[in-house]
């Protein structure tokens, strides 16, 4: 028999479809002379994509340093639109098992992000299934922006568990990313890769 009693969920690439080649792609389009992808794997040796998941940096400063770095003067909300691309959709079976899932498991959504791409999949899932935000399918929604601290770091799993008085071993915690696997199993929680291609719904029920 499980002893699995709570469920945390990562979201991109778990609950919302991601394609973060689109991003790349997009930014590509807005700056002839510089490849986005040697700023991206530059700038993701600095703080700067984590502090943006922190909530540490302004969306201004964000994009502004995006700006030099391209070298191109194109306009803020074109950087924003092609930073959000890679946001796809929130199939509805999968919103569905959730809502089933809450019946008999306490839910909990802890999710990198940052505060441009919470406005946008917000608003992709009023736009698509007329909710306003996720908080209907969880207890609690965790967005790394807004907590100061992100995936894989002991921390903001040990944050989750210690706020809402969950035992780690009757937690299952599922995510895309090997290393925020790894990260929640050195916390004592069950943790699952979800591997790429695979969907959600047919993976959980192997594993509760």
């Amino acid at each position: 028999m499980s002893t699995i009693k709570n469920i945390i969920f990562d979201l991109g690439g778990v609950i919302i479809n991601l394609d973060t080649p689109r991003t790349l792609h997009e930014f590509n389009k807005l700056s002839a002379s510089v490849a986005f992808e040697s700023i991206y794997t530059q700038l993701n040796q600095t703080p700067l994509f984590d502090d943006f998941d922190k909530g540490h940096i302004s969306e201004h400063d964000f994009f502004e340093t995006l700006q030099k770095e391209l070298q191109s003067h194109t306009p803020v909300h074109k950087l924003v639109d092609a930073w959000n691309a890679m946001l796809l959709d929130f199939p509805i079976h999968r919103l569905n098992m959730l809502r089933e899932l809450k019946n008999d498991y306490r839910l909990f959504l802890l999710s990198n992000t940052n505060e441009t791409h919470v406005r946008a999949f917000e608003n992709i899932l009023l736009q698509s299934h007329q909710i306003p935000n996720l908080e209907p399918f969880f207890e609690k929604v965790y967005y790394s922006c807004r907590m100061g601290m992100r995936k894989p770091d002991s921390e903001i799993f040990e944050f989750v568990l210690n706020e809402n008085g969950l035992q780690a071993s009757e937690t299952l915690f599922i995510d895309d990313t090997q290393k925020h696997v790894n990260g929640a199993t050195g916390c004592g929680i069950r943790a699952r890769l979800l591997p790429q291609g695979t969907d959600i719904t047919g993976a959980l029920p192997l594993w509760i």
